[in-house]
């Protein structure tokens, strides 16, 4: 039994991990590498493994970073079960038609320079057949199902408290005395957050798959993002000359703004703005929010309960739908907030509505997701003077707010709670966070020995894990 890392590795995206269980292979997650350019390009080389020897795949949830490549998975050979939660699949069937389109239409502009240039055209990474293909081999699953997945290998998901439909997913590897239990934390949610159930807690395991994402930092207390998101709507408010975008993620981030422009309305004064999803995906993916009821935590219940007729993630907002109604926004120069994607600002409608106002000292921008390395949102949030959109250089002069405690990742602190909760202290592989982050993690873990594993590592790039050899963390060599 093996265990190779091949993505998210010192970085936080692109999650692929592979499997070899008595000659069997399995995958945990395949999805896109996202940031600059160079790193977009990574999407393209070929994988490290045969996809048509691949025997299934097993998905943790649908944000982009974990799900991304499964359409080229299969237009690359792999015609085996992909198993998920049920709302992951509802969420992937709009998120993977979406990155088919864009990397549709990136081809196409590459395509007219090569021409300009006499260089061949390029393919689009996958089109909207392959998803489609793609999506007609999910096999959808309920928390807490038992299920087997390839011979000897059984899984269960468990609530990861992230997104809707993520999962933890416990890996039962091989038979009898010898079998290993292997832990995969997915992205790891927060507790005490709205919308969603908190994180599931899994107490036993031979291996734990840990992210790290905010592995050397801590969130602000739920109360206190509260009070600091009150803080900006009150004075842009108060001075009402410009508009309020906030860049979000439209599965996750952008129900959660909604669910508390719902709660907090009177609170900040929301009743003379006018708030616009301007998203296709996150209007979609709301719906599938509205149609997973049951995942939602009991203060959400209670409150739709409680308040018959105002859906709280649908009675304070004006979804924008086309292309033309998205650029009227443009005109309005004040009173507007506007929730539009991509949460990192490397493409979506997000992109012409900074051209619009990015520029603009009376206008607010809310960063309230995590920015990867070398995107536009990372760039902002690290004090860039300009940013380059659709060619254009604009000047960055309104008001910049990094609002951490929205984070839909657990930090430290709740990243220790989580491995604390697993008995004996099982060995511990740290993927999907930045070097940085994950060494600070790895300190903190070693400060106290009662709780520090018995064996620790970092995946890297490559790396292959020998199972049988646990709890002893033994690398086998290429």
């Amino acid at each position: 039994m093996t265990l190779q890392f091949l993505g998210a590795t010192q970085e936080v995206t692109g999650s692929c991990h592979l499997l070899e269980v008595d000659g069997q292979q399995l995958l945990l997650d395949c999805g896109l590498i996202q940031g600059g350019k160079a790193d977009q390009l990574r999407n393209h080389e070929p994988f490290l493994f045969e996809p048509k020897v691949i025997a299934a795949v097993v998905l943790s949830h649908a944000h982009i970073d974990h799900s991304g490549r499964l359409p080229l998975l299969v237009k690359s050979g792999f015609s085996g079960p992909i198993f998920t939660h049920k709302a992951t699949a509802e969420l992937c069937a709009i998120m993977l038609k979406d990155a088919a389109m864009l990397q549709r239409r990136d081809a196409e502009r590459l395509n007219k320079k090569r021409v300009k240039q006499e260089m061949e055209p390029i393919e689009p990474l996958f089109i909207e057949e392959d998803v489609d293909r793609a999506m007609a081999q999910f096999v959808l699953l309920d928390y807490g199902d038992m299920t087997r997945v390839i011979p000897h290998v059984d899984i269960c998901l468990s609530d990861a408290g992230h997104i809707l439909g993520s999962a933890i997913v416990e890996l039962f590897l091989g038979e009898g005395v010898e079998q290993k239990k292997l832990v995969f934390s997915g992205d790891l949610g927060r507790a005490g957050m709205p919308l969603l159930e908190d994180p599931s807690i899994v107490d036993s395991a031979d291996l734990v798959m840990m992210e790290s994402t905010y592995g050397n930092r801590m969130h602000r207390s739920w109360n206190d993002t509260i009070e600091e998101l009150k803080q900006i709507f009150s004075k842009a408010i108060s001075e009402s000359h410009g508009n309020i975008l906030l860049p979000a993620f439209s599965v996750g981030r952008a129900q959660e703004l909604l669910y508390l422009f719902h709660l907090y309305a009177k609170e900040w004064d929301l009743q003379r703005w006018k708030i616009c999803l301007d998203s296709p995906m996150a209007i979609e993916a709301t719906s599938v929010y509205l149609n997973n009821y049951p995942l939602m935590d009991d203060d959400f219940k209670r409150f739709t309960r409680m308040h018959p007729g105002q859906h709280p993630l649908l009675s304070n907002v004006e979804f924008i739908l086309s292309t033309d109604e998205s650029m009227l926004l443009n005109d309005v120069h004040k009173g507007l907030i506007i929730i539009a994607g991509s949460g990192m600002c490397n493409g979506g409608r997000i992109r012409c509505h900074l051209e619009h106002n990015l520029w603009r000292s009376e206008c607010d921008v809310i960063i309230c997701g995590y920015q990867a390395i070398s995107t536009p949102g990372r760039l902002i949030v690290d004090g860039a003077e300009q940013l380059t959109i659709n060619g254009k250089s604009i000047d960055v002069a309104a008001c910049i707010h990094t609002v951490g405690g929205l984070s839909a990742h657990a930090d430290q602190a709740e990243l220790l709670h989580w491995y604390r909760h697993f008995k004996e202290r099982p060995p511990l592989v740290l993927v999907h966070g930045e070097s940085e982050a994950q060494e600070g993690l790895v300190d903190k873990l070693r400060e106290d020995n009662s709780t520090c594993p018995q064996a620790l590592a970092i995946a890297t790039y490559g790396d292959k894990l020998d199972l049988n050899s646990l709890p002893e963390l033994t690398w086998i060599k290429p």
